[in-house]
């Protein structure tokens, strides 16, 4: 795959910190591929061992199928857009584009030429010879992202490069980045602890914790099916009940016995067996309420609950529903509104229900986990 940057049993530790561990994964060339992750997951460390700023423990990088691992920064076909911008303050905006080029000793002509063709990209000829101090910060970030492309690199680095700027302007400079990538084809790999941002306008994430590398998918796969406890809490809102697998109901379902439910019903797509604890993510909007108790189904979950809080935000309402010791979160999107229908309210009594293709069960590990009480195994006969 052409320009595909791959890597392979990556690990890079600073004293006894170990930042990145085993990052194995690869990015398709002229892929938009987002690193997300909370502060201290390891992505801008990672950014940095393919920027060559880092030489990592152990483990190879290779862009195109040669190994880059211990090649220099000024020898790979690499640059970055760090968040700070990094402009050179006495020179204009079109000297500061040029500037690579100049180092490089291109001729003038040719420098025109490449600036004048960057300018047009980040639609700010007119701003050619201003100061970095008389434009904003949205247009100084476009013109770090020229300064960058206009020395043709394969891959373009971009370290959280909107963390400065103010939510509209994130907004606005995020369609911004879209539209570029989309007009030069490179690879584009953009290091962000925003979950927002990286699902507007990534082809791929790879989602970080603790040095780690959880989860690698597109938006979707990473929302809709999440494969660890940290990717579905992450990425969005869940639910997250704690169970166990008490039997298998067909090929494809399993029923789970969590505290204060009759028994759930979910597709096992992870393949847990009888008596594995679990976590079942359920996200809010997946999930219905009303008064009377639908019809039963043996692919849907119906659980009686009460009305915990309720919160009115116009286009959907936020139902927080008591169940047992759960507080279940509960998103009604109002595609439609009746004026003469009571509407739920607080202390009512409702159901809620769902789908089981739309609850995932995931492994529980930690030493609480644990603790928790096994059902006990049971016998062939008793199956």
């Amino acid at each position: 795959m052409p320009n595909s940057l791959e890597f392979e049993e990556i690990t890079k530790s600073y004293q006894r910190i170990q930042a990145v561990k085993k990052a194995s994964f690869t990015i398709k060339g002229g892929e938009f591929f987002s690193i997300l992750g909370p502060s201290g997951c390891g992505k801008t460390t990672l950014l940095r061992l393919v920027a060559g700023f880092e030489k990592p423990d152990s483990g190879t990088i290779r862009l195109d199928g040669q190994d880059i691992t211990l090649l220099p920064p000024n020898k790979r076909p690499i640059n970055t857009v760090f968040q700070s911008y990094a402009l050179f303050p006495h020179l204009n905006v079109y000297e500061n584009i040029a500037f690579g080029l100049r180092l490089h000793k291109k001729s003038e002509k040719e420098i025109r030429n490449e600036v004048e063709k960057m300018l047009a990209l980040i639609q700010m000829e007119e701003l050619a010879h201003s100061l970095p101090d008389d434009i904003s910060g949205g247009q100084k970030q476009r013109v770090a992202i020229a300064r960058a492309l206009v020395m043709k690199p394969r891959i373009l680095l971009l370290d959280e490069p909107l963390a400065a700027l103010d939510l509209k302007l994130r907004q606005r400079m995020l369609i911004e980045l879209d539209r570029i990538h989309d007009e030069v084809g490179i690879t584009f790999i953009f290091v962000t602890h925003d979950q927002t941002e990286a699902m507007a306008v990534s082809d791929r994430i790879a989602v970080m914790h603790q040095g780690f590398v959880e989860q690698v998918g597109s938006p979707i796969e990473v929302y809709e099916a999440p494969k660890s406890s940290f990717v579905a809490a992450f990425i969005g809102d869940t639910n997250f009940l704690d169970g166990i697998v008490s039997q298998q109901v067909s090929p494809e379902y399993s029923e789970l016995r969590i505290e204060d439910f009759p028994p759930v019903i979910c597709f096992n797509d992870k393949q847990l067996n009888k008596g594995e604890l679990v976590h079942l993510t359920i996200r809010p909007e997946k999930i219905r309420i009303s008064r009377e108790a639908p019809k039963p189904s043996p692919v849907h979950n119906t659980i009686p609950g009460i009305v915990d809080d309720v919160i009115y935000k116009g286009d959907h309402t936020k139902f927080w529903v008591r169940v047992g010791e759960y507080r279940i979160s509960v998103l009604q999107l109002h595609a439609r509104f009746l004026l003469d229908e009571k509407p739920i309210t607080w202390n009512d009594s409702v159901w809620i229900s769902w789908h089981a293709d739309d609850g995932f069960m995931l492994e529980r590990y930690s030493a609480k986990d644990e603790a928790l009480t096994v059902l006990p195994q049971e016998t062939d006969e008793e199956e």
